[in-house]
């Protein structure tokens, strides 16, 4: 044994011998009442001397001293090895006696011990499973009190609704009129509810809430659970599939029906018309192109929005993605007469969690605007930085940013049109945007692939000075 626990042990034992002295004596004492009776009453009729009376009494209580002693020294021991097994529950004790009494009670005691050990690192092992479910579920989940304040609160929850929930109102946290309501009646006790609500930012969520009581309560503090199921995914088919109707019946009726009218055209009086014939086929194709952009843009968008409100969990090298599509592009800026000037950090990587692919056909996108109506014979300025501009992170904190800046020297853009340049089909000037070969869908898949990477797009344009465009990404 070391020295420490040597003199641990040593004042462990002087506690005890403090502790089980006097009860000793004093149970003794009681214990021997009736027999000092005896003796007085003896010695008062002279039946017996006082002084053999006094070394009676004397040796009767020597006598019940030493027979009450494994019992008194005994039961401190065990009281003294429960206290070390209350302050660390980790102490196994030991305690030695000539108390037959003694030794079967510290053996209950142990026996007790050791299956209230087991049962509580049973329920611990029970507890701790039941944490990690929460932890790992992927629906947010909340623990109510009786007074609506958040005493528990799973990743997926503090991810939806920012960090610092516990002890806040759910008020605070989760404001909606739908969803208050519901929980305050399930708390004065009408039974479980279920209410539907909105999330607009940082992106739109449709959401359903699922209040229950607990019942009986697991805890002292939780008297609810409120449950939330994302049906973004489920809404979002259904309005896409309405839009894409409603676009695509709208934006093809034009093309279809030039080809309807050269196909009439053809059949009819140019049958044999082989220099129109030739003309109305090409033409014929580049309606059919156009179409077909279309209908591709048309399904890029549906499927970027039905994604739109999981970020993006990969990461990827902003410069690299941009340095690639402007080498993609560089032989369509060279036909206008026109260069791609990049300046691009070369010391270290632009990481941004985000999915290159769509990363990528933002700066297509961009880049590509940039050679349509940028001035020919002139540059775009192509910069990507780390920039001191903060975004919002859906746990409620900034985050530090990488812009990219995609500069044109073409005509510019109005002020009145700013607003408006990223809806659908949205077009400043709308012949030369066909002419281009534009769809009207190019900054809309930009806007809401950015906001499916929780960033930002800023546009920037005066008449006769051109535009800049701007993409705010949230760095690594």
């Amino acid at each position: 044994m070391a020295y420490g626990e040597t003199r641990a042990a040593r004042a462990r034992g002087r506690g005890g011998w403090r502790i089980a002295l006097p009860r000793l004596l004093l149970g003794a004492l009681i214990l021997a009442v009736p027999a000092f009776a005896v003796l007085a009453v003896l010695a008062e009729r002279r039946t017996l001397a006082l002084a053999p009376a006094l070394a009676a009494a004397v040796a009767i209580y020597a006598g019940t001293v030493l027979v009450l002693r494994p019992l008194t020294f005994g039961v401190a021991a065990i009281q003294e090895a429960i206290e070390r097994m209350t302050q660390d529950a980790n102490a196994a004790p030991e305690v030695e006696s000539l108390s037959f009494s003694v030794r079967e009670l510290w053996l209950a005691v142990g026996r007790w011990t050791r299956s209230t050990r087991a049962l509580l690192k049973a329920r611990e092992d029970e507890l701790e499973a039941a944490r990690s479910v929460l932890e790992t579920l992927p629906e947010p989940l909340l623990l109510l009190d009786a007074d609506r304040r958040v005493v528990g609160a799973n990743k997926a929850a503090e991810a939806l609704l920012g960090e610092r929930l516990i002890e806040r109102d759910l008020a605070g946290a989760l404001r909606h009129p739908a969803v208050l309501p519901a929980v305050d009646a399930v708390l004065r006790g009408e039974g479980q509810r279920t209410a539907e609500f909105d999330i607009t930012s940082p992106v739109e969520h449709h959401l359903s809430a699922r209040i229950a009581p607990l019942a009986p309560r697991r805890s002292e503090r939780a008297a609810a659970m409120l449950l939330i199921n994302d049906l973004t995914a489920m809404k979002r088919a259904e309005q896409l599939r309405a839009d894409f109707v409603a676009n695509a019946s709208h934006e093809l009726r034009t093309p279809l029906a030039s080809l309807v009218g050269f196909i009439e055209t053809l059949r009819g009086p140019a049958r044999d018309d082989k220099a129109a014939s030739e003309r109305f086929l090409g033409i014929m194709a580049e309606q059919a192109a156009r179409m077909q952009r279309l209908v591709d843009d048309l399904l890029s968008l549906s499927r970027i929005e039905m994604n739109e409100h999981r970020p993006p969990t990969e990461e990827t090298d902003v410069a690299a993605v941009v340095a690639s599509v402007a080498a993609a592009l560089e032989h369509r800026a060279e036909a206008r007469g026109m260069r791609i000037d990049l300046d691009l950090p070369a010391d270290e990587p632009l990481i941004a969690p985000g999915d290159g692919d769509e990363l990528a056909q933002v700066f297509q996108n961009l880049i590509d605007n940039a050679i349509k109506y940028g001035t020919p014979g002139t540059a775009i300025e192509v910069v990507a930085q780390r920039s001191s501009r903060l975004l919002p992170s859906a746990r409620g904190r900034e985050r530090a940013t990488i812009s990219l800046a995609v500069r044109d020297h073409g005509a510019g853009i109005a002020r009145e049109h700013l607003p408006r340049l990223t809806e659908r089909f949205y077009r400043v000037d709308p012949a030369r945007s066909r002419e281009m070969g534009g769809t009207g869908l190019g900054l809309a898949i930009v806007k809401h692939i950015l906001n499916h990477h929780r960033g930002l797009l800023e546009i920037d344009s005066e008449p006769g000075r051109g535009s800049v465009f701007t993409v705010h990404l949230p760095a690594e």
